[in-house]
């Protein structure tokens, strides 16, 4: 793709997902994303032949991988060498949650799909399930594989121990903050997180 398509491209995609995370996938008409990303809706046509539904698609997929790539890179840095597990898990979350508040854009695209889960085709929700979070799950949970082996997790199931710790450190922010659309207070997310490990390590910890 030359340059000048690659960059109108990006343009459309970062517009479009200005607009559905403003508006929605219902709600959000091609006029609006056309002026969103300054071009015209005969040029959307010309990248995204099948439209909203195409865009969308695009939008959500795209984000995730960007997103995966953050959570998989925190995976590789911050857990490579474990020497204090308590305190290389408590880094890992913060390292994990950093994306939220770096992709906003993606992100209240997330909240918007689930606001709307009765009315986008399972097909969307699928693609963005496979493309972010079941993938980045099985990222933490293959490093949590090597983590038992090595004698310092009692994980049976790694992938369970993955979910499970990924909703103690993680799942009462995302609530509290619907998913990085609100502000929390940096010494009230660095106790949930701290407590989440803890909480974990009480029931995967090797004895």
């Amino acid at each position: 793709m030359r340059q000048g398509l690659a960059e109108k491209r990006q343009a459309i995609v970062r517009g479009a997902r200005r607009v559905f995370g403003r508006d929605g996938y219902t709600r959000a008409g091609m006029d609006s994303i056309a002026k969103e990303a300054g071009v015209s809706t005969r040029t959307i046509y010309n990248h995204f032949p099948e439209g909203k539904a195409q865009l969308f698609r695009v939008v959500v997929v795209e984000g995730s991988e960007e997103v995966v790539r953050s959570h998989l890179d925190a995976v590789d840095r911050r857990l490579h060498k474990v020497t204090d597990l308590e305190a290389d898990l408590i880094g890992f979350a913060h390292a994990w949650m950093s994306p939220m508040y770096r992709h906003h854009d993606h992100f209240a695209v997330v909240r918007q799909l689930r606001a709307e889960v009765g009315h986008i085709p399972r097909e969307f929700l699928d693609a963005w399930r496979a493309a972010g979070p079941d993938r980045a799950l099985k990222g933490v949970a293959a490093r949590f594989r090597e983590l038992a082996e090595d004698g310092l997790l009692d994980a049976p199931d790694p992938e369970r121990a993955a979910s499970h710790f990924l909703q103690l450190t993680a799942g009462e922010i995302n609530d509290r903050t619907y998913q990085g659309g609100l502000a929390l207070p940096d010494e009230e997310r660095d106790e949930l997180i701290a407590s989440g490990v803890h909480a974990f390590l009480r029931g995967y910890e090797r004895r």
